[in-house]
């Protein structure tokens, strides 16, 4: 097998570590890794593309390179460039520093690569640890995805559904904000949503009077509603959502229909 890995956070990231343990285990003695991934770090740039400038790239080492651009862009580098068109065999994008549930699902550059890679016909998945008290202070903070996170990609591809429709799907991971004992196992959950947070601005001054705007998360452990991903993780569960880049509200076309008609 041969499987491509990205990230948001950039190539030195301690998560694509993690993630290239997992895709070695997954690819097999005989299998490929290949990674393609930001020279720097691009969280929260979403599905975005360079698509107005030329981005380097960069090989590193052997089946190892890093592109200035975001993770779609190094899903496209990596296909049509670096594998001279052939594609992989299946995209692995993490593993995430913090979770990518809920409504940072539409901000995460994590996804945004696992997306372009089903669009190009590729199977694909998004990991993302979860961070906490219970996690953060270890050793290893990924110490959850590096344990389990080979065996849920293998049950994925064993017995996950795997479309070829248009916009195929992929799977969005989460692993929960607990230490590798005390992750309790796989919830498949919808996307949530954290009530009365949102990403918003805080207003700093610059030493030369000018005035600069960084962007604020909202509080992470909210939890959404029961049985949505963020609410399974808080609870000690590995979430798994199956995902799709169509953003039609397909439940609304019909009755929208009859009121213009």
């Amino acid at each position: 097998m041969r499987i491509l890995i990205t990230n948001d956070d950039g190539i030195n990231a301690p998560g694509l570590e993690v993630l290239t343990e997992i895709a070695t285990a997954i690819a097999g003695p005989k299998g490929e890794v290949w990674t393609v991934a930001p020279a720097f770090e691009q969280s929260g740039v979403g599905h975005c593309i360079s698509y107005t400038h030329p981005m380097m790239i960069a090989e590193l080492g052997p089946r190892r390179f890093a592109a200035e651009g975001s993770p779609a862009d190094c899903v496209l580098a990596a296909i049509y460039d670096v594998l001279y068109g052939a594609k992989p065999d299946l995209v692995l994008s993490g593993v995430n520093r913090g979770n990518n549930a809920a409504e940072n699902v539409l901000y995460s550059g994590t996804i945004g690569g696992a997306m372009e890679a089903a669009l190009q016909g590729v199977p694909a998945i998004a990991l993302s640890q979860f961070f906490g008290p219970e996690n953060a202070g270890l050793a290893d903070p990924f110490e959850s995805a590096r344990a389990h996170g080979a065996s849920v990609v293998r049950a994925l591809l064993d017995r996950g559904t795997w479309t070829k429709d248009d916009y195929r799907v992929f799977y969005n991971v989460n692993f929960p904000p607990q230490t590798a004992a005390d992750t309790r196992g796989i919830k498949v959950a919808p996307q949530g949503f954290r009530r009365d947070t949102a990403f918003s601005v805080e207003p700093h001054q610059s030493p030369s009077g000018r005035k600069f705007l960084w962007i604020k998360g909202g509080p992470q452990h909210m939890p959404t509603l029961p049985g949505t991903d963020a609410a399974v993780n808080l609870e000690g569960f590995i979430s798994v959502t199956p995902m799709r880049a169509d953003l039609t509200a397909h439940d609304l076309v019909a009755d929208l229909q009859a009121r213009l008609a």
